[in-house]
């Protein structure tokens, strides 16, 4: 028996618990989001388990045993504590959290290698990743923050601009020197285009803007701007990069801008966050962080510094 007990059934016990404390095989089905059907043979499985019988199975209904009677009342308390105990966990963890939605490719290239400064200012608090690329909508979700990509317009939100989006086109030294330093446009002609499945359009746009003519043929498309740089970096082709996501590969070398004729496409990087649920001090932290990082006002704190050089923080003037 002791070995049986090093594996005690939790699923079932479960079940049995939820299904005594609604005296109902569909309303516990319900509670736990699974079919009537489960519940019946999670409850099997524990009474075959104790070699009891739990619940009396009638037509229409069920109805505990006296010893299923006896037993839930031993451990619907237990369940409870358990779950009680759970979410405790659950909620230290998250006050110290930082929920945050991004674009993989700004993500890799631009927040990654700042991050740890992030950290070394607030060693207690952590950044959870989540790149989803999907609309923005707070609700129904556990997120605290996003990067969005846009005009500053999501609802049941507040946002602060970052930077705007700059493009221009990108390479690796070795693919310019290729075709001349892309000196003349019949250079351009002859070379390969790379595409981000999603932001195809910015070629055309940089074109118009640039006075470029395009050359014919699909080039080669990626599933995202992330794949499309790293194909660049590698020698495939020209790519249209995101200037400031892309400053560290830029400022290093690893890739050029032959024509440097940067466009601006009308949209900005913003951070933003719901305004359906209170925000927590260590978003906060990270909203204040990010904006004095790009030389911006804090939003929700300022820095004050006593007398003896100790710094303080202060809520930040709301602006109007």
């Amino acid at each position: 028996m002791a070995e049986k007990y090093r594996n005690l059934p939790l699923n079932p016990l479960r079940a049995f618990a939820i299904a005594a404390q609604y005296n109902t095989f569909t309303a516990a089905a319900n509670y736990m989001g699974i079919s009537q059907v489960a519940v019946s043979r999670q409850i099997t499985v524990l009474e075959d388990y104790l070699g009891v019988q739990l619940f009396e199975r009638r037509a229409r209904s069920v109805k505990l045993t006296e010893v299923g009677r006896s037993f839930s009342r031993e451990i619907i308390d237990l369940f409870h504590d358990l779950e009680r105990a759970t979410h405790r966990v659950l909620e230290s963890e998250r006050e110290q959290v930082v929920q945050l939605r991004i674009y993989p490719t700004l993500v890799h290239y631009w927040l990654s290698p700042r991050l740890s400064r992030f950290y070394a200012a607030f060693p207690d608090h952590s950044v959870r990743l989540d790149t989803t690329v999907q609309p923005l909508d707070f609700r129904g979700t556990h997120l605290d923050l996003a990067f969005q990509l846009g005009q500053g317009e999501w609802g049941d939100a507040r946002s602060r601009k970052l930077f705007d989006e700059t493009i221009d086109v990108v390479c690796s030294p070795e693919y310019a020197e290729r075709f001349n330093g892309f000196r003349t446009p019949s250079d351009l002609s002859r070379a390969m285009l790379l595409h981000a499945k999603y932001r195809r359009r910015e070629w055309d746009l940089w074109a118009d803007a640039a006075g470029v003519e395009l050359p014919d043929g699909p080039g080669m498309i990626f599933e995202s701007s992330l794949l499309a740089y790293g194909a660049a970096r590698d020698g495939l082709g020209l790519a249209i990069g995101q200037i400031d996501i892309l400053h560290d590969e830029l400022d290093s070398g690893r890739l050029v801008r032959p024509f440097m004729r940067p466009i601006r496409t009308g949209s900005s990087f913003y951070i933003v966050w719901p305004t359906v649920k209170s925000v927590s001090t260590p978003t906060r932290h990270f909203v204040d962080w990010l904006l004095e990082s790009n030389n911006l006002p804090a939003e929700f704190f300022k820095r004050s510094t006593g007398r003896r050089g100790a710094t303080a923080e202060l809520p930040a003037k709301r602006r109007t």
